[in-house]
């Protein structure tokens, strides 16, 4: 396993995570694609939050399953727990240090069609 680290763009917030990114995803869903973030899925054991707990904001929304993290100093996006599979955090990668996704094969992933509430 790989082991990363990543931050908000103020600092804020800070985290670590341990995996190997053999993909990438970018979402359709109304929310994902106005971000425009490019994720990889980590499970929650291999996910650690280093600092900026208290920095936080959350949003949810639809059948609020999902709960998408913002940095509430700079309004970053790094990371939010998966409303298809509850276990794991999609990390938006470009929030890693040093990462570079060139190379890496990135899937589609079908968000518009999901249940709505």
């Amino acid at each position: 396993m790989t082991h990363y680290r990543g931050s908000c763009h103020c600092g804020a917030v800070q985290f670590e995570i341990e995996t190997e990114i053999t993909e990438l995803t970018m979402c359709d869903c109304s929310l994902c694609s106005k971000k425009n973030a490019l994720m990889c899925a980590v499970h929650e054991s291999g996910f650690k939050l280093l600092a900026g707990e208290d920095k936080l904001s959350l949003y949810q929304w639809n059948t609020g399953v999902a709960r998408h993290y913002f940095c509430s100093v700079c309004g970053i996006y790094p990371f939010h727990r998966k409303r298809s599979m509850p276990d794991h955090y999609g990390i938006n990668v470009r929030c890693l240090d040093g990462f570079d996704p060139t190379g890496i094969p990135v899937r589609a992933a079908d968000g518009k069609t999901m249940s709505v509430a």
